[in-house]
């Protein structure tokens, strides 16, 4: 595959071919006159009649996705965002060929030379890519330093060889397109160069070879061969719920969680914790009596679990050795919020009396991370925390303004509320354990 330099390396090359092929019709010598071949935007060719030369212009218009190759080693990435092919850009090259002479006819002359070049060499020639990004016999070290850059296009080792193909302009799109330029108009021929592969160099991950469908019999050394599932349901382990304690939508540190799903039961079974702001996951083990669809597992709720859980949403997976399998097989992943906890008889509240603003100092847990957002509400009206620059579970609240007496407290973090409403009653109430008494 080529790298990103394979785009002007095509420009380089098609120059390269159009000036050897120049040189070797001595088109020069039947002119009368030098011949330049560029690769410059048209509006910048001078065209005034004194400094008129004859040249042959090779223009980059228009570049689009090659149709056929566009789709192709998707997706690249698997569930985890782990990388696992590097798909190829695939683009299509749109080139305008212009000729401009210094006298009459030279412009035809060029266009129709240039034209049957194009025409015997239909296909880029990979040596000649070689030698034309390589210098050929000239030392690269007297290039400029951008040519000796495209060296390094890879285009010759591409998977696909590299077509020229004339293409059909109207009258209005070429109209169109010269009055987009801001130039005066030449004679002009279109191509399509396709197709460039331009290929990402990154480590990705692969599959090992299969050696057999399934274990081998250790007497008879077959096959198992392919297990049919007489279900419409997927043969691999799936989470479809994750439940908090009934009348939580969140759960919270000590609580026992329940996975809900199929092809969920078998030997080394673990459940994955993951949140973007921990560098690592957290595994633990289910609860015993896990079954085929039902997993509980207790979140901790110790010193050093305060410390290690975020409140947020976290991203949770089961991994389970199914019967007759050789390894243990990862599920899907599923979101679980995971609702910050008040200690409200470890807080305070006290009040300015000369400005009235009452300020309270909430004790919580798990602690909270710099960068999250936290936001306190107390009797409906919300604040934010002072500044802190490590893991906290005491933080300072100031309200400009608020009521006297028991407000209810809601803490919120990353999108996380802690649980105010009691749902185990009916109708639903105010917890009345997520109270705090503000001074008068």
């Amino acid at each position: 595959m080529s790298s990103p330099l394979a785009i002007a390396g095509v420009t380089a090359v098609l120059r390269d071919l159009l000036n050897n092929g120049l040189i070797d019709h001595n088109i020069t010598g039947a002119l009368g006159s030098n011949v330049t071949v560029s690769a410059s935007p048209p509006d910048v060719i001078k065209i005034d009649e004194a400094n008129a030369q004859t040249q042959l212009n090779v223009f980059l218009h228009q570049v689009t996705p090659n149709a056929a190759w566009r789709n192709v080693g998707l997706p690249s990435r698997d569930e985890r965002g782990a990388r696992l092919s590097n798909p190829p850009l695939a683009l299509d090259l749109h080139y305008l060929l212009t000729a401009y002479g210094a006298a009459d006819l030279h412009a035809e002359v060029l266009l129709g030379y240039a034209m049957h070049l194009l025409h015997e060499t239909p296909v880029l020639d990979r040596q000649a890519i070689r030698t034309a990004l390589g210098g050929g016999t000239v030392n690269a070290g007297v290039l400029p330093p951008a040519f000796q850059g495209l060296n390094a296009a890879d285009l010759a080792d591409q998977f696909e060889q590299i077509r020229i193909t004339p293409s059909s302009l109207s009258t209005e799109e070429m109209s169109r397109l010269w009055a987009a330029l801001q130039a005066h108009y030449r004679p002009t021929a279109a191509y399509q160069i396709s197709v460039v592969l331009i290929e990402a160099q990154r480590a990705r991950r692969s599959a090992l070879p299969v050696l057999t469908r399934g274990p081998r019999d250790p007497v008879t050394q077959r096959e198992r061969g392919v297990v049919v599932e007489p279900s419409l349901l997927l043969p691999y382990p799936t989470l479809t719920a994750i439940d908090p304690p009934p009348g939580q939508i969140a759960a919270r540190l000590g609580d026992t969680v329940t996975l809900s799903g199929h092809h969920l039961s078998g030997t080394n079974l673990s459940v994955r914790f993951e949140h973007p702001r921990r560098p690592t996951a957290i595994v633990l083990t289910p609860l015993a009596g896990a079954t085929d669809q039902r997993v509980e597992v207790t979140i901790p709720n110790t010193p050093q679990a305060q410390m290690d859980w975020v409140a947020g949403t976290w991203s949770v997976s089961l991994s389970v050795q199914r019967p007759g399998e050789p390894a243990p097989r990862p599920s899907n992943t599923l979101p679980m919020a995971l609702a910050p906890t008040l200690d409200v008889a470890a807080s305070s509240a006290t009040r300015n009396a000369a400005t009235g603003a009452v300020t309270i100092s909430l004790s919580f847990k798990p602690q909270a991370r710099p960068g999250q957002q936290v936001s306190l509400n107390c009797g409906g009206r919300e604040a934010l925390p002072a500044p802190f620059t490590s893991p906290a579970g005491v933080l300072s609240f100031v309200f400009p303004v608020l009521l006297d007496g028991n407000q209810p407290l809601r803490l919120r973090v990353d999108g996380a509320d802690s649980p105010l409403v009691d749902r185990s009653v009916t109708p639903p109430r105010f917890d009345p354990t997520q109270v705090l008494t503000i001074p008068a």
